[in-house]
């Protein structure tokens, strides 16, 4: 005969289903089986809220609705969740997105830019060459992509005499 499981949690725990709920101790969300605690992140880990609550949904222990609920995270923000979960299980909520690329400086406007540079051509002119904007190319020479504009020393000013 299968025995049945009193909805026994702490005190003031939120209940997410009749057999799961979770409760803020001290910096911490603490989430119960019954009464046994089963994951703990900390308050403001948004990353590991969306692993845990994710599980929950594939492994059918809750649905995407009691988490609405009981958290009150919109529905879409749960389905992105539950969807990144189950194409690339829990790294994809760790892994950094990835940094786009500009449109303007591509590989072969930032060769063009480099050679320019390395010729001893100002940014105003390597920028009117190439069409990308200065502070494009000054990000660039700062994220150590292209080389250093190297100031030119003027020339001292050779006065002539008159006898």
């Amino acid at each position: 005969m299968p025995e049945v499981q009193l909805p026994i949690f702490p005190a003031g725990s939120v209940e997410i289903t009749r057999e799961l709920a979770c409760r803020t101790e001290d910096e911490q969300v603490v989430y119960y089986n019954g009464y046994l605690p089963v994951f703990t992140h900390a308050k403001k880990d948004l990353a590991s809220f969306r692993l845990f609550t994710s599980q929950l949904i594939v492994q059918g222990s809750a649905t995407q609705g009691d988490i609405s609920k009981a958290f009150g995270v919109p529905l879409v923000a749960i389905k992105r969740a539950t969807k990144l979960f189950r194409e690339q299980g829990a790294k994809g909520f760790f892994t950094p997105k990835p940094r786009r690329e500009g449109s303007k400086l591509n590989a072969q406007k930032l060769e063009q830019a480099r050679l320019l540079i390395i010729h001893g051509h100002p940014l105003p002119v390597v920028s009117q060459q190439t069409g990308v904007l200065t502070d494009t190319l000054r990000k660039a020479i700062a994220a150590g992509r292209l080389p250093a504009v190297k100031k030119k020393k003027p020339e001292p000013r050779r006065f002539a005499l008159e006898e």
